[in-house]
């Protein structure tokens, strides 16, 4: 193991709480289901997302927990529009042609209640799909059922271009 990682979680252990341990398991068993490709991103691994495509619709689960808390104690904001955004962008990727992907070029998020329980689904929906753009629009429901946030978004069609590595 790298030295300096290696200190790093020395030092971290030694001041941290019950808390803090727990957290930096549920970073790691995310960051190991990326390595071991039980999720696309590192971003879904650290969110542990449940991704369930559904007809023409689209959506993602995260349990709640404090690694995306806000000063408040509820889900920070910007977790909420990541949600939103990937699912969205999921199901806009999803119905795009082959050879081509979907890359957001706007995002509108409505908060409407705090983000709390035990997780958040977001469920997306096509709007409008052109040659060009695709609009989605997508909702954040927390475990209770209530309506966290509302959100349209933009994704511009684009080529997806080779790797330099091929």
């Amino acid at each position: 193991m790298d030295h300096e990682l290696e200190l790093l979680l020395k030092q971290y252990l030694e001041k941290s709480t019950q808390e803090d341990v727990d957290v930096l398991k549920y970073v790691l068993t995310g960051l190991k289901d990326k390595v071991d490709g039980n999720t696309g991103t590192y971003i879904g691994g650290l969110l542990h997302y449940e991704k369930v495509p559904d007809d023409n619709a689209w959506e993602v689960t995260i349990p709640i927990n404090p690694l995306i808390y806000n000063s408040l104690g509820i889900v920070h904001g910007g977790i909420t529009a990541t949600l939103l955004d990937s699912g969205m962008g999921t199901l806009a990727n999803a119905l795009v042609p082959e050879g081509y992907g979907a890359v957001t070029s706007q995002l509108n998020v409505h908060y409407l209640a705090p983000g709390i329980g035990d997780y958040l689904r977001c469920r997306a929906e096509a709007v409008h799909i052109g040659r060009n753009t695709l609009i989605v629009s997508g909702e954040v429901f927390r475990s209770d059922g209530k309506k966290v946030a509302h959100s349209t978004g933009t994704f511009f069609i684009v080529e997806k271009k080779p790797s330099s590595g091929e």
